[in-house]
Formats: C-alpha cells, structure tokens, sequence
C-alpha cells in the first residue's frame, strides 16, 4: 500500500519478495511448475543471489512455494488465489460470518504462535505493535499496521494454513477494522483500551503462554465484533 511505503523505503529483498509473490498469486505460475533458477531471478530483479535467496525463503515459509534438492522451487497450489474463492463482501451478514471464522481461527493461530515463535516472526509482530502504538498515541487507527499484527501472528503459528486463509481475507478483514477503529475514535479512551488488548495478546505470545494468548485473541475479537455491531444490530 502507499500508505505503508510512505511510512518506510521498503528494502530490495522486499520489493523481489512482493514481486515473485503477486505473481504466484495472480496465476502467472502453475501449481507445481518450476521457479526460474536463482541466476535467471537475479539477473531479471538486477540484484544479487543472496537477496534472492531471502525471498525465496520467506516464500518458502508462507507455505507459496517448495523446495526439491538440485531440482530448484516449485510453486504450491495452496499458494494461488482462485481456489480460495471467499468472493466478495456484500452485506452485513457477510461482515458477521467473517469475524465468526475471525473468532474460530484466530485464538488458536495465537496458542501455535506462543508454542512456535522465533526471533524473527516475534519481532514481526512487535514491529506492527509498535505501528500501532504510534497511531494511538496520536489518536488515529492504521488498519494496516493491525492487519500485519494478526498477519504476523498467523504466520508465527508456523501453520501456513492459518497465514493463507488471513491474505486471502485480507480485503474482508480490513473492512471490520476500518469500520471498528472508527467506532472507537469516537469513545475518549477508545483507541487505548483497544491497543492494550493488542499489547497484552503480543506479550502472552512473547512468553509462551499458549492458553492467556488463546483466551486473550478470542476475548479481543469478540469485543471488537460487538462495538462495532452494537449500534448496527437489528431490532427483533
């Protein structure tokens, strides 16, 4: 998103990673076929193998593609959009079923990622923490910022079932944010209440504590679907 490249200069390993992964995505490659080698990507990015490498094992870790010895990469099916097929949100109802699924998956997406986390996916959660901190110290909501913190949280499950069914309902999410960081800019201590609940999810994560982060996702999540429908609910 702009609003994300405007906040940070996205390195190169970033720009390859984002660039190899829409195209997966977009169906420019068949499930199963071959990656180009790692000379060819490097010469066709203009930067050097080690970069290339990295996005590779970051694709390698959201489960997008696989690896076979001498063979070179290979794209997942799993990986590739069209089979996911959650179409598009259209009404209200819809926005509940998702933070139904929201509540199913998430809590214990959280619990694997108190028991599984490394260094380098916990401190992808605190980098979006932190986003958010800013954002609320100056009174305002990224929804960006809290779609990565549940991103990196998925991701840190070290299940990529969990990571893939959260990009794929990135758009739908990002709709409940939106409309549930508005709901609380309105309520003076909103915006904090709202971050501690975040902060207090990432800190039993940090700790290993699999059941407080479970119970602490679940509880946050069902407190975010009732502000935001409490005023929307229908009557009767």
């Amino acid at each position: 998103m702009s609003g994300e490249h405007s906040n940070a200069r996205k390195s190169l390993g970033d720009v390859v990673f984002e660039r190899i992964l829409r195209s997966i995505k977009s169906g420019a490659f068949a499930p199963d076929e071959r990656l180009p080698t790692e000379h060819d990507l490097a010469a066709e990015f203009e930067v050097s193998r080690p970069i290339i490498r990295e996005a590779l094992r970051r694709l390698r870790e959201q489960g997008l593609i696989y690896s076979r010895r001498g063979a070179g990469s290979f794209v997942r099916s799993v990986g590739l959009k069209q089979p996911l097929g959650f179409g598009q949100l259209e009404n209200v109802a819809d926005l509940l079923n998702c933070y139904e699924f929201r509540i199913t998956m998430e809590p214990v997406a959280a619990a694997r990622a108190a028991e599984r986390h490394d260094a380098r996916s916990l401190e992808n959660i605190a980098t979006a923490l932190e986003l958010m901190r800013d954002a609320t110290n100056r009174q305002s909501h990224r929804e960006d910022a809290d779609f990565q913190f549940h991103l990196a949280i998925a991701q840190a499950s070290e299940n990529s079932y969990f990571a893939t069914a959260m990009e794929a309902l990135k758009d739908h999410i990002a709709v409940g944010m939106r409309f549930h960081g508005a709901s609380v800019k309105r309520e003076t201590l909103g915006l904090a209440r709202v971050f501690d609940e975040h902060d207090q999810i990432y800190r039993a994560i940090r700790d290993g504590k699999a059941a407080e982060a479970q119970h602490l996702m679940q509880d946050h999540l069902i407190g975010s679907r009732e502000r935001l429908f409490e005023r929307k609910r229908p009557e009767g």
